[in-house]
């Protein structure tokens, strides 16, 4: 299989001084789950934004789609951005819009300025938007404010607007931090059958272990900037993931529990 992002060396020191990632190194598939998990401060979310050059890394290179990212800019990193879906803990959407609208807005990277403004959106597009909430079982929420959702509605606008983007590769930062269990599985589920209908590689930063344990073909664990696992599921053993984590599979999970 072809690897459509590479991590080769990567390492990320910020300017005050905190290493966030030290020398990662690994590959992702078409149609891989991937779940990042370690301890707040572990690298996660350095890793995500690095990917779409949110933020620059300081050493090493990072390889997308055939492109070499650290290099990329103007017109070329809108293009390369544009293949790269975002999932949010926080939405991100737009909440004095519409549902629909806001679902629109994953076709804005292949739209000219002047059209993006003023919301010159294609007949075609708007079938595509109303396809996927339906998909998501939103479309009977289409014309609501998206003001008006509630949280587990509002991460799937977020899934949908996306997915409209036509992504090689979704990035998905604690996408279920905010939610009930519930709406949690609910989200879940769906990232993992759009994922994998499309085939498009998505990487997920979770808290969660369970959810990472029950949901992904492959799991990166972190600890103070080091990749200490990359394995399947199956391999995360109780050392490894007290390696990861510096306390036991059981008060990580009680903790999850208590913490939802």
């Amino acid at each position: 299989m072809d690897s459509i992002l590479k991590f080769d060396n990567v390492s990320k020191i910020y300017s005050n001084g905190t290493q966030a990632l030290k020398n990662v190194s690994f590959s992702v598939n078409e149609g891989e789950f991937i779940s990042v998990i370690g301890p707040s401060g572990s690298g996660k979310s350095t890793i995500l934004r690095s990917i779409n050059k949110l933020i620059d890394i300081s050493s090493g290179e990072i390889y997308f789609d055939g492109d070499t990212v650290s290099v990329q800019k103007g017109k070329n990193l809108r293009h390369m951005r544009r293949k790269i879906g975002m999932i949010f803990q926080n939405y991100n959407l737009v909440y004095s819009l519409s549902v629909l609208q806001n679902v629109l807005h994953g076709c804005l990277g292949y739209m000219n300025g002047i059209s993006g403004v003023l919301g010159n959106y294609s007949e075609e597009d708007k079938k595509r938007a109303l396809s996927l909430l339906q998909e998501l079982g939103m479309k009977q929420f289409c014309y609501n404010r998206a003001s008006d959702l509630s949280g587990g509605q509002k991460q799937r606008v977020g899934i949908a607007r996306a997915i409209m983007q036509n992504p090689k590769l979704l990035l998905c930062d604690e996408p279920i931090a905010s939610l009930d269990p519930s709406s949690a599985k609910t989200i879940m589920d769906l990232l993992k059958d759009m994922t994998h209908k499309r085939n498009i590689a998505c990487i997920v930063n979770l808290h969660q272990l369970d959810a990472a344990l029950k949901y992904s073909t492959r799991i990166i664990g972190l600890s103070k900037g080091t990749v200490i696992f990359d394995g399947a599921p199956s391999e995360m053993t109780d050392d490894v993931i007290e390696s990861i984590y510096g306390t036991s599979r059981e008060n990580l999970m009680m903790g999850g529990a208590e913490n939802e």
